[in-house]
């Protein structure tokens, strides 16, 4: 069930960032437009399709895909390249050429409004509505938003990844517990319960909730209060909008709860990383965790000495109606503006993405989220009964994801930097600290435009 790994892919968005100049100048270089393709679909014809998955039985999954894809349009031959960084991805685009990729994709939604905005893909828009294909019925909200910017769906969906609570069940029985916590409250207590000390340090904690922890990330915790990151006019809402303070407040709550920030890390720094074996979820040090749907399959082999329970992540109080939702992110792939033979792309990209049995099939070998909705409710899908959490979070309507931005992720890791200070102790005013963000937000996004 293990998957690919998100947190490789914030590295690459950030490596992305900094690429972000050359991407500008990538449609004045080839010329080429976001429309008007006119290579005959129904030629004998070969693609080019680079993807970033590396491991065995991830690669033999985009085989088994394309082979599928073949036999449905035996005229159009998709020569495959894997293992691409968006980095090798970004240069073979700006390059062009017949080895360049036609089709791309890439685990980085959060450089959907650069790929967009950049013209290094084509919007998509016209091919969707040529096919009779509506999006916004088609994929799930939080993932049709992700794939977007500015009007402009330059990407679309292929997969997606749901995040999450994880609990050892063995932990809440000795605490006491008997389920899941639901709202945010019942979490603070449950992991004031579920921490045993162990001297200056722990026997076991309830939970790690600092920003440098596994996945515990300022856009994950967001996500719970339903933020809303821009104003309608592009402008940081983050010193506006509650949901933030509500966020930031909680997390700060939950590091003092816990013994403070000092004795956090302190003990952060003995547990094992995040991909492997000794993560301390899976060795039973650490009793609940936020993470997303691979986590199930990466602990599981690693063969823990209790039960996983799986649910949603708590909501706040005065949001316990929405219990269920989550935090939704994805594959993503798109057609290169250099691309000659845009219509046999389309037909690949249609294919890959809302073919309900391909998207079935696919994400049965991934183990990652289908990223349609019919797909979702397909009797074809092969899963642990835990793997329904994650599920049933990514077809939430209330689920959420962090906007496009022209700048690609650059206002995230602002957030994150910010959060960082704040949960340390040197910056202590959290209103001031967020105005002082959402003014560097702002400025970020005026230099890229």
């Amino acid at each position: 069930m293990p998957s690919r790994t998100p947190a490789v892919a914030r590295k690459t968005a950030f490596a992305l960032t900094a690429a972000a100049s050359s991407l500008a100048l990538l449609t004045a270089c080839t010329g080429q437009s976001s429309s008007g393709a006119d290579d005959d679909a129904s030629a004998n014809t070969t693609i080019n399709f680079w993807h970033g998955w590396s491991s065995a039985s991830e690669v033999a999954a985009v085989k088994s895909l394309v082979a599928d894809f073949e036999k449905t349009h035996p005229n159009i031959h998709v020569n495959v390249v894997g293992n691409m960084t968006d980095d090798k991805v970004n240069q073979a685009l700006r390059g062009g050429g017949d080895k360049a990729p036609d089709v791309i994709s890439s685990f980085t939604t959060n450089n959907v409004g650069k790929f967009c905005s950049s013209g290094a893909l084509i919007d998509l828009n016209p091919f969707f509505k040529k096919a009779g294909i509506d999006p916004e019925t088609t994929f799930p909200k939080a993932m049709n938003e992700y794939t977007q910017f500015d009007g402009n769906r330059c990407t679309v969906p292929l997969l997606g990844d749901a995040y999450g609570l994880y609990y050892n069940k063995m932990a809440f029985e000795k605490a006491g517990i008997t389920s899941p916590p639901k709202t945010w409250s019942e979490f603070r207590a449950d992991a004031k319960k579920l921490t045993i000390a162990k001297g200056d340090s722990y026997q076991q904690l309830g939970f790690m909730p600092d920003y440098h922890g596994w996945e515990t990330t300022t856009e994950h915790y967001a996500a719970q209060f339903s933020p809303k990151y821009f104003t309608s006019d592009g402008k940081s809402n983050i010193a506006k909008d509650p949901a933030f303070t509500q966020a930031f407040t909680l997390q700060k709550n939950l590091v003092d709860d816990l013994g403070g920030f000092q004795k956090l890390e302190k003990y952060r720094a003995t547990l094992g990383d995040e991909w492997g074996d000794k993560h301390p979820f899976h060795t039973g040090q650490v009793a609940m965790q936020l993470d997303g749907e691979w986590r199930l399959g990466m602990a599981l082999a690693t063969k823990p000495k209790f039960d996983i329970g799986v649910a949603p992540l708590p909501v706040p109080d005065d949001q316990a109606a929405q219990y269920g939702k989550g935090y939704i992110t994805g594959t993503i792939a798109g057609i290169a503006s250099t691309s000659k033979k845009q219509n046999a792309a389309w037909e690949f990209v249609k294919y890959i993405t809302t073919d309900t049995d391909a998207v079935v099939n696919f994400s049965n070998a991934i183990h990652n989220v289908p990223s349609t909705l019919t797909a979702l409710k397909s009797p074809k899908l092969k899963y642990d009964p835990r793997f329904k959490t994650f599920l049933d979070i990514a077809a939430n309507p209330d689920s959420t994801t962090s906007p496009a931005s022209i700048n690609g992720g650059v206002y995230l890791t602002t957030i994150q930097n910010f959060g960082y200070d704040y949960e340390s102790g040197k910056t202590k005013d959290l209103k001031a600290g967020l105005a002082a963000t959402a003014k560097q937000i702002d400025t970020d996004i005026a230099q890229a435009q």
